[in-house]
């Protein structure tokens, strides 16, 4: 689900492409709960919707901070917790009826590869933070 907003350029953070995933998998996420009962708006709801739209939130605040590693690492990891907050609830949410098994399989696989792919983010950020503290030593000898 991408409207115009998504088209303002694939610059920067929104070039991502677990970015992107993350911002469709929050639609459907946004879509499914609007369905779910009225007693979970305060409960089940916000929390799901939450942890869906931290993970692109979180992936974008340490995109703008990748100057430092650390920093984009920290928001990378975020995400990465958030995305397993998501299959969580879905579970529940599953459980308690509020979705089907074929939505909510659906879903987790959907925050499964989100979660595959900023493993291989956070993995190539980290040997380029390894490869950074290198040079620096050497320069400093």
């Amino acid at each position: 689900m991408s409207g115009e907003l998504h088209n303002l350029g694939a610059a920067g953070f929104r070039g991502l492409k677990v970015w992107q995933k993350g911002m469709d998998a929050t639609d459907q996420v946004y879509a499914v709960t609007r369905g779910f009962p009225r007693a979970e708006v305060l409960g089940l709801t916000s929390q799901l919707r939450r942890a869906a739209s931290s993970v692109p939130m979180n992936i974008a605040e340490g995109y703008r901070r990748k100057s430092r590693k650390q920093d984009y690492l920290r928001f990378l990891r975020y995400a990465d917790g958030s995305a397993a907050e998501v299959e969580t609830a879905v579970e529940i949410a599953a459980r308690q009826k509020f979705m089907s098994v074929d939505v909510a399989s659906g879903m987790i696989e959907s925050f499964q590869e989100i979660g595959r792919m900023l493993g291989g983010l956070i993995a190539s950020v980290e040997r380029e933070a390894q490869q950074e503290r290198r040079e620096n030593a050497q320069e400093e000898e």
